[in-house]
């Protein structure tokens, strides 16, 4: 079953992905109703979540009534109890929609919410994140998970971001960190997809990020705070809940002072 599940991630584009596994969930869920772990999203009990993941496969990963993942869950509790998502009223640009947040993000009433990708069914926007078509200062938050890896040029995009921000604005914008890199391995010349899987994790990654990601968010403009939140919630609803330590990088809308030639250089 591990094999089956990183064979099908890695070979379906993501855009099917998400359509597919839909159906074929709700069945899972009915076999895996039980008690033992707990959706925040969904606020669905299960035995356990699905396993999920490229090798090595993720058990516990995926909640099957959703679909939503560790980073997921946490990223839900996060805006819940650390943010004013709820409660304020507040214009936003979720980049690379996940399934099981949009429909909820959608009825919530104080949000004018708006989906965007290059290519996803999901979105209701289709565009180039390197040039985001909505003008300066639109929107109060963004949110922009496991994307940055993919891009061409994540510096321009990260300019975009913050570009579209309210002053005070904030984005949430989380990618897969390589911790043994101190930092960000990326070399344009790989373009076999073979060759990326061997260089970046995946075939479709043109980078792998290092402990400097916070960093690389900072020569943007963002004031950033990286906040280990899943300490915070203590161990019995880290295993209620299904986590895993991936912190959260919460950007704020700060003073720019950096032109984009001077962040190349700092980059290089």
């Amino acid at each position: 079953m591990h094999i089956l599940i990183s064979f099908i991630i890695r070979k379906v584009p993501r855009k099917y992905l998400q359509r597919i596994s839909q159906s074929g969930m709700k069945i899972l869920a009915m076999a895996l109703s039980g008690k033992g772990v707990n959706c925040p999203v969904c606020e669905k009990s299960f035995r356990k979540f699905v396993s999920y993941g490229r090798f090595p496969v993720r058990k516990n990963a995926l909640c099957p009534n959703c679909l939503a993942l560790e980073r997921h869950r946490i990223i839900w509790l996060y805006l819940k109890n650390k943010t004013n998502f709820f409660t304020d009223e507040l214009k936003v640009l979720h980049v690379a929609p996940e399934h099981c947040f949009i429909e909820r993000f959608e009825r919530l009433p104080n949000i004018d919410y708006i989906t965007a990708d290059m290519e996803s069914p999901l979105a209701k926007v289709h565009m180039d994140v390197h040039n985001i078509p909505f003008e300066d200062g639109t929107f109060d938050v963004v949110f922009c998970n496991h994307v940055l890896e993919h891009v061409e040029d994540d510096v321009k995009v990260l300019k975009e971001f913050y570009r579209v921000l309210k002053k005070d604005g904030w984005a949430i914008l989380i990618s897969p960190i390589n911790k043994n890199l101190e930092s960000t391995y990326e070399d344009p010349t790989i373009s076999d997809p073979k060759e990326r899987e061997k260089a970046f994790g995946q075939s479709d990654h043109v980078r792998m990020y290092g402990r400097d990601y916070k960093h690389r968010l900072e020569l943007s403009g963002f004031e950033v705070i990286q906040d280990n939140y899943v300490e915070e919630l203590g161990q019995e609803k880290i295993k209620q809940y299904a986590l895993t330590k991936e912190d959260i990088y919460y950007c704020v809308k700060g003073k720019f002072s950096l032109t984009g030639t001077e962040k190349k250089a700092e980059l290089n």
